[in-house]
């Protein structure tokens, strides 16, 4: 464990990457994205307020930006939760809740879950109730093996005054349909102070489209895991659906998200295309129909699609002061592509994607979490020891991104 070791300094210039092309209404499908008939009900087409990245995953970013260790020697760091006083909650993949403590990482976990963790199960998002340093309620979502039968759960949980463990308080929600792969796992207080659940479409593609299922959803629960009165739906937690996995959304307002999305990696004949569309309540993001830059009656139009596979992990809207030119962008960690992603949307229509760009290309491996810091700081994990990286003797870092 390294604490606020800088580990480079990068002064990002202008490269010839391909700048985003936005795809018209008459463009031709791409030769490799096979779309199957849509119904009369789901009529399908290409759409000009959509920003394809065509190759590459965009220009180089242009400010200097630095790179600090914050801690190291974890495993898979799928989530980060702040407490009142600066200190962190991680979780790791494997099921265990780590400290970081006055910039230590603490050698003993604050709690282990007994976790399924193939695949892209485990222990996943992590959240921290807002009045934390009253209540010390957390929040974990993680695959659990309830008699033999797996399922996605988020429970609460109650830290102990000291933060050096933790007791389990309750389930929050249960029987979140799971799957080796697309469980989703991030989750989100928002500015109303409910939580937010980004669930996965458990490698059944129509059953995000399904009301009746909590999978492809992002779902909203009150902090005792009720459903809000206010929902699009009396007595339901989905607040937006017709996603396939999402690991990263943020607040642009606060009744509006932007959400990053896994696209298709081989399903009904398609590939790439993870994107990032705006949502409100009771949106549909349009999977498995709309899966590129696409509209269609009754689903939202993506804002920016990448054809090439990303796929994007957590994401934050920069909201701090040390790197002024980022304030208000999406920060998006992203996995297989390998960097963190700068999207910059029009303040007077959020929709509409103005620039993005590239930071880290290839720096620090893949990047899972994506995070603001109560001290106005950005945090990112690596994923580098999830199986799909080069796991290093160092193991899986938290970094903060800073000027």
């Amino acid at each position: 464990m390294t604490t606020g070791l800088i580990i480079g300094v990068i002064g990002l210039t202008a490269c010839d990457r391909p700048q985003p092309q936005t795809i018209s209404s008459d463009s031709p499908a791409s030769p490799n994205s096979s779309q199957p008939p849509a119904t009369a009900a789901q009529e399908v087409a290409q759409t000009a307020s959509c920003t394809l990245v065509e190759s590459g995953f965009g220009p180089q970013g242009r400010v200097s930006i630095r790179v600090e260790e914050v801690a190291t020697g974890l495993e898979v760091p799928w989530g980060i939760a702040f407490l009142s006083d600066g200190d962190m909650l991680v979780t790791e993949r494997p099921g265990r809740v780590r400290l970081v403590q006055n910039g230590n990482l603490r050698s003993q976990p604050v709690a282990t879950i007994q976790v399924t963790d193939s695949g892209e199960g485990g222990l996943l998002g992590i959240a921290a109730h807002p009045e934390i340093a009253s209540n010390r309620l957390f929040y974990v979502y993680y695959t659990a093996d309830v008699n033999e039968s797996p399922m996605n759960r988020v429970e609460r949980w109650r830290l102990a005054q000291d933060g050096l463990s933790a007791t389990r308080d309750r389930v929050i929600l249960d029987n979140i349909p799971v799957a080796l792969y697309h469980n989703g796992g991030r989750i989100r207080f928002g500015p109303d102070g409910m939580l937010y659940i980004g669930t996965g479409d458990a490698r059944k593609p129509d059953i995000s489209q399904d009301p009746s299922s909590l999978a492809g959803k992002i779902l909203r629960v009150t902090p005792d895991g009720d459903v809000p009165a206010d929902n699009p739906v009396a007595s339901s937690p989905v607040y937006i659906s017709g996603i396939r996995n999402t690991q990263g959304f943020d607040w642009f307002n606060k009744s509006t998200l932007w959400v990053t999305d896994h696209g298709p990696s081989g399903e009904l004949g398609r590939s790439g295309h993870d994107k990032v569309s705006i949502a409100r309540a009771g949106d549909n993001l349009g999977w498995p129909t709309i899966y590129r830059c696409e509209s269609g009656q009754g689903f939202v139009t993506p804002s920016l699609v990448w054809r090439q596979a990303t796929p994007p992990g957590g994401a934050a809207v920069y909201t701090g002061d040390a790197i002024p030119e980022w304030k208000g962008s999406l920060m998006v960690a992203t996995l297989r592509s390998e960097h963190l992603h700068r999207i910059v949307f029009d303040p007077r229509s959020p929709q509409q994607v103005q620039s993005h760009e590239v930071y880290l290309q290839g720096t620090q491996g893949r990047l899972r979490e994506a995070i603001m810091g109560p001290d106005g700081e950005l945090y990112i994990t690596t994923s580098n020891c999830d199986g799909r990286g080069s796991c290093p003797p160092a193991r899986d870092k938290i970094l903060r991104v800073t000027r």
